[in-house]
């Protein structure tokens, strides 16, 4: 019988929603591997995770605590060695990780010390004759690229906010465990939260994103007006050429090389609307694009688009969205 382990990720004590995904990808390897396969969710912190016991309901069939207080904060070599541990001694036949920050760092870490190759960014899993099928975009999402992966443990991370978390009325079993956290060469010995109320573009419910359009980066106040419009569910994000001339962070950067969106809502301004950039942000549920060029790519992608100069439009819909709200 071969396992699905799902290691998940948790930011000061509780459970990350990018976990919610990883668990619902590993419950669909399972299902599809058979045999009475089961899903087992690994989360390593200081203490009991918040949401841990939640799990069952995203596929977890039981979830595993592993503790030290090194583990308050990530720790990559101590993860890493955790992990691989516990996959040696548990048999996994699969290892799943997000394709996150923690993951890209985390997971080949972990495919190292198991001896295995590591498939990354995966949008969708399957098997075949015994093996996984892994599904990855590859130039820009022009292509995908289907690799089999043969061999046991497979090591995959999987995109976030592609595997949309899906709920069942199950509880999972608890197991806590504490495990040696001595600490290794690379120490993490502080994390910078975003100012209060900010939020993460990969997982606001709205992103309203602004490209080279805008001018000047002083201009970005006419969409962070717009966000604060929503009531503070939306995030305010960037096109890769915004954050390369210096006018956002990297962690606004919605695209191929910064992060992949889901939203409810993306509303795309001043944004020509690169491949790159469509690779990150194409599976939004509404796309509103707001362009003064009416041939731009991104209007091609969009439910709603709006010909004009961003400067008249956004103030205006700031206004009625602010109208909206009472």
């Amino acid at each position: 019988m071969s396992h699905v382990l799902a290691v998940l990720e948790q930011r000061d004590g509780a459970i990350r929603k990018v976990s919610h995904e990883v668990v619902t990808g590993a419950r669909r390897l399972a299902d599809a591997l058979g045999g009475g396969a089961a899903v087992e969710a690994l989360v390593l912190a200081a203490g009991p995770a918040r949401g841990a016991d939640q799990l069952g309901t995203f596929g977890a069939d039981k979830v595993i605590t592993l503790t030290n207080a090194a583990f308050g904060m990530y720790a990559p070599e101590g993860y890493a060695r955790a992990i691989a541990d516990r996959v040696k001694a548990g048999g996994h036949g699969v290892v799943v990780f997000a394709a996150s920050a923690t993951g890209k760092d985390l997971a080949p870490r972990v495919a190292a010390r198991l001896g295995r190759p590591l498939v990354q960014d995966i949008t969708d899993v399957s098997v075949a004759a015994g093996a996984v099928i892994a599904i990855r975009p590859v130039y820009a999402g022009k292509a995908l690229l289907k690799v089999r992966v043969t061999g046991s443990p497979a090591v995959l991370s999987l995109r976030p906010n592609v595997f949309t978390p899906v709920q069942r009325p199950k509880a999972g079993s608890q197991e806590t465990a504490a495990v040696d956290g001595s600490r290794g060469r690379v120490v993490v010995t502080e994390i910078k939260a975003a100012p209060a109320g900010m939020l993460d573009v990969a997982e606001a419910p709205i992103v309203v994103s602004g490209g080279r359009g805008l001018k000047d980066p002083a201009n970005f106040q006419v969409l962070e007006e717009l966000a604060a419009a929503f009531g503070g569910r939306a995030a305010v994000g960037a096109s890769r050429a915004v954050v390369d001339a210096g006018w956002r962070p990297h962690a606004d950067q919605v695209g191929q090389t910064g992060k992949t969106v889901s939203p409810t809502l993306y509303v795309a301004v001043g944004i020509s609307g690169a491949i790159q950039h469509l690779a990150g942000m194409r599976t939004s549920k509404v796309i509103v694009a707001i362009n003064k060029d009416k041939d731009a790519p991104i209007f091609k992608v969009a439910d709603y688009g709006i010909v004009g100069d961003l400067f008249d439009v956004v103030p205006k819909l700031t206004e009625e969205i602010k109208k909206l709200h009472g």
